[in-house]
């Protein structure tokens, strides 16, 4: 008698194979063969064990769902390390990743909801001397905002995928399952409004902001509680992105020269303390508090006079044009006033 569920799989390519994984929620009491497969049986029938098809595909097959969370092109082997050890020790992957059918697309079969990384590892793998390796997938049939959910579930707690690309997923999502309603979205998460306000607002930083980060990792949602006061005032917003435009050329210099960058604290204090008036700084009346210099030379001198007064010296023997003497009198301003 034919068994009625290898009729489910009659349409798979030849590329695909079946592995049925039985987890038994009790095991059988009887040890030997007949009366154990017996148990088996009448376990299935009674719900007592849950039975799993899972399907080993050609990586090629499949492709990531377009609102998958993860940023595919920034995967790499050091990013993939742990699941390459993992799969050269036990020769296979273990863990299936969950996808969905594709229809209407013959270059693909599948799109995969949650397995990014396991996906580029056996692509990775296939590519360098271990063609044997397939892709092991579990099908489901959900909705967008289902995948969504169940993509979030699985990557929330982990450390591999960055506080920025959950957030980017989430201001996406936020708009295509929710109305734009942070609190219907925070409900159907089961989490606070706060604690995904945060990472909302993550996602809406300025470029030039998530620019002046060296990795997108060390952008960090507890950094919120720190830029969202200065980003948020039109005056302390200006100059924030003015620093973050300038530690970009920093940060490239630094690495250029193979000195150690800054890393995301030290980013977010450096643009914080940007923001701050200079001129309630405690320095001594009449002392030169900041230098300005054109083509190396001295141009501008600024004196604190008092509590509430500056004075700029000009030095007009300098050479300097009146167009650079002008810039640097905006500079002065800009950042004592």
């Amino acid at each position: 008698m034919a068994n009625n569920n290898d009729d489910l799989f009659g349409d798979l390519s030849d590329t695909a194979t079946v592995e049925r994984i039985v987890s038994p929620r009790k095991r059988p009491a009887s040890t030997n063969y007949v009366g154990s497969r017996g148990n088996k049986l009448s376990e299935i029938v009674g719900g007592e064990v849950e039975e799993k098809t899972f399907l080993w595909v050609l990586p090629e097959r499949c492709r990531l769902w377009e609102k998958h969370n993860r940023q595919y092109d920034l995967l790499n082997e050091n990013r993939c390390k742990d699941l390459i050890d993992g799969f050269k020790s036990q020769g296979r992957q273990e863990m299936p990743a969950i996808v969905r059918k594709v229809h209407g697309d013959p270059n693909y079969d599948y799109e995969v909801i949650c397995g990014a990384r396991r996906h580029w590892t056996v692509t990775y793998l296939r590519n360098n001397n271990y063609s044997q390796y397939k892709f092991l997938i579990d099908v489901r049939d959900m909705s967008d905002e289902e995948a969504f959910r169940m993509s979030d579930i699985e990557n929330r707690d982990k450390e591999d995928i960055s506080d920025y690309e959950r957030a980017c997923d989430y201001r996406k999502a936020l708009d295509f399952y929710y109305d734009g309603v942070q609190q219907k979205m925070a409900d159907r998460l089961e989490v606070s409004k706060d604690w995904l306000s945060r990472f909302i607002y993550l996602a809406n930083l300025p470029q030039a902001v998530v620019d002046a980060y060296v990795d997108i990792f060390e952008v960090k949602a507890t950094h919120v509680r720190q830029l969202k006061p200065v980003l948020d005032d039109r005056k302390t917003k200006e100059r924030l992105l003015k620093r973050a435009q300038a530690l970009v050329t920093e940060q490239a210099k630094l690495k250029e020269e193979g000195r150690a960058l800054l890393k995301g604290a030290q980013v977010v204090k450096e643009l914080v303390a940007a923001t701050k008036r200079s001129s309630k700084l405690k320095v001594d009346s009449n002392k030169p508090v900041a230098e300005f210099e054109v083509d190396g030379k001295k141009v501008l001198t600024v004196t604190k006079k008092g509590a509430n007064k500056l004075m700029l010296t000009v030095n007009i023997k300098a050479g300097a044009s009146k167009e650079s003497l002008l810039k640097a009198c905006s500079d002065a301003l800009e950042k004592f006033v």
